[in-house]
């Protein structure tokens, strides 16, 4: 998902309107991280109607004043407006925190035919890996508001380990009970960790225990028997 802006310039929606340009800063904001890209313009009233509910979505999962955590997400506008005035006075109603390409950058009209957008708004989401993971989240928004971001979070197999501690992070399941069916609407691959960890413990279940047991009996007899010099290794 990053080469999807690389060598490309995103901008900051704040007083500044700073600019990201290099290949670090690019990464740095991108990497790990679902990306939503936001078609729209600021003449469309379905987009007018549609821009508080994105805003709160967008705050509650990465405002610092309304969630600790600040989810690994980022917001892209892509202005299908017809001039600058237009996205500017749009870019002014959208939370401070989102990104946008620069109206005058003839990328915008080229993210456009590359997602084939032909109507907005349209929230299109994709996986850290660049993957397609919602062709329009728009009704999911409307729907679940922030919570559908979970469904994004596991069906991209996106696990944020900056707050856990250890022993969390090595006893998660990051499945929940609704994710087959997740998983069928998002269209994911096999879980092939999940495989992966059946075939281990198929081969180092009880009798890979009961192996080493015996293991440890041979050496145990050996060092009663005399032989001494021998190191156990595990």
């Amino acid at each position: 998902m990053v080469d999807l802006f690389l060598d490309r310039v995103l901008v900051k929606n704040n007083w500044d309107q700073d600019q990201l340009n290099t290949e670090r800063e690019i990464t740095g904001i991108l990497e790990n991280r679902i990306l939503m890209l936001f078609f729209a313009s600021a003449e469309c009233g379905k987009c007018q109607d549609f821009l508080p509910v994105l805003n709160d979505f967008f705050k509650k999962l990465k405002d610092p004043a309304h969630i600790e955590y600040p989810k690994l997400l980022t917001l892209v506008y892509v202005s299908l407006d017809q001039s600058e005035e237009q996205q500017d006075r749009f870019l002014k109603e959208l939370n401070k925190l989102i990104l946008f390409v620069a109206f005058e950058d003839p990328y915008r009209k080229e993210l456009r035919a590359m997602f084939k957008v032909s109507d907005v708004p349209t929230v299109i989401v994709l996986r850290p890996d660049g993957s397609l993971l919602s062709p329009n989240a728009v009704q999911d928004i409307c729907r679940q508001g922030s919570d559908c971001f979970q469904d994004w979070q596991e069906s991209a197999e996106l696990i944020e380990r900056t707050f856990m501690f250890n022993e969390e992070y090595d006893n998660l399941n990051p499945r929940s009970a609704t994710d087959p069916v997740r998983r069928l609407k998002y269209k994911t691959e096999d879980d092939k960790r999940k495989k992966r960890w059946w075939k281990f413990w198929g081969k180092n279940g009880k009798d890979g225990y009961d192996e080493e047991e015996e293991k440890d009996g041979d050496w145990d007899s050996k060092r009663k028997d005399g032989e001494h010099g021998l190191w156990r290794r595990r």
